[in-house]
C-alpha cells in the first residue's frame, strides 16, 4: 500500500510514520509538512509545503494513494476560536477535499481527540471544532475514520511539539507503563496508534469513530500478510 502522513513531526505522527516504514506491506510513504523531517528511508519521500490552504502545487504528488494518516494539529490553549478553526478544521478539510477528488474512496484517518463534540454545540471550543472537522470528513467520498485517543504513551523517541504537553509527559512518563497496565482502556501508545491505523487500511473498522479501547484492539490485529 501507499500512504500519506500529515504531521509526521508530531508525537502521534512520529509513531505512525515509524510503523508505516516498518510495515512490510507499505511500499511508499509520503510525509507532508511545513519543514523537513531530517529522516532518510528507502520508502520515504518528503513534501515540504508551507501553505496548507493551497495544496495545488503538490496535488499531483498526492494522487494514487491508498490511505492518508492525518496527524497534524495544535493545542487550543491560548488560541482564539478563529485561529484554532483555521488550523484544525480548515487545513484538514482542504486536505480531505483534495484527496477525495484525487483518490476517491481512499482510507482517511483523522487524529481527533477524546471528548470531540459531534453535535458541534457544546461549551468547549476545541471539542466543537474537532466535532465539526470530523463531520466534514465523514461527509466526503472517503473511507473516513476518526481516532479519539485518550492518554497517549510516547514510545521510540516520539515527543509532543507542544511545550505544556512535553512538561506533563515528563512528569507522567515514569508512571505511564503502570497506568497502562491498571487502566488499559484509557491509554494508547504511539506505536499502537500507528499499528491500528495500518490495520484499518487493511481490514476496515467496526465503526467510523474509534476510541481508546477500539484503537488498542486494532493495534493487536493480525498485522501485514505474511509472505
Amino acid at each position: 500500500m501507499k500512504v500519506i502522513v500529515f504531521g509526521a513531526s508530531g508525537m502521534v505522527g512520529h509513531g505512525v510514520l515509524r510503523e508505516s516504514l516498518l510495515a512490510t506491506d507499505v511500499t511508499e510513504v509520503v510525509a507532508v509538512g511545513r519543514s523537513p523531517l531530517g529522516k532518510s528511508h528507502p520508502k520515504l519521500r518528503e513534501l515540504v509545503h508551507k501553505d496548507m490552504l493551497d495544496l495545488s502545487p503538490i496535488a499531483d504528488d498526492l494522487t494514487g494513494f491508498d490511505a492518508c494518516f492525518y496527524c497534524l494539529g495544535v493545542s487550543s490553549a491560548g488560541m482564539s476560536e478563529e485561529d484554532y478553526t483555521r488550523i484544525t478544521h480548515d487545513y484538514t478539510l482542504v486536505v480531505g477535499n483534495l484527496l477525495a477528488e484525487r483518490n476517491p474512496g481512499m482510507t482517511f484517518i483523522y487524529v481527533s481527540g477524546y471528548g470531540a463534540d459531534s453535535t458541534e454545540r457544546g461549551r468547549a471550543m476545541w471539542a466543537r471544532v474537532k466535532g465539526r472537522t470530523e463531520n466534514g470528513l465523514l461527509s466526503l467520498p472517503l473511507a473516513a475514520f476518526m481516532f479519539r485517543p485518550g492518554f497517549i504513551r510516547a514510545m521510540h523517541g516520539a515527543k509532543s511539539k507542544t511545550r505544556l504537553y512535553r512538561l506533563l509527559y515528563s512528569v507522567i512518563s515514569p508512571l505511564s507503563g503502570l497506568i497502562q497496565r491498571v487502566a488499559p482502556n484509557q491509554v494508547s501508545t504511539t506505536e499502537g496508534i500507528g499499528k491500528a491505523m495500518l490495520e484499518v487500511v487493511r481490514s476496515g473498522a467496526p465503526q467510523p469513530i474509534l476510541g481508546t479501547r477500539a484503537i488498542n484492539v486494532l493495534a493487536d490485529g493480525p498485522g501485514p500478510p505474511r509472505p
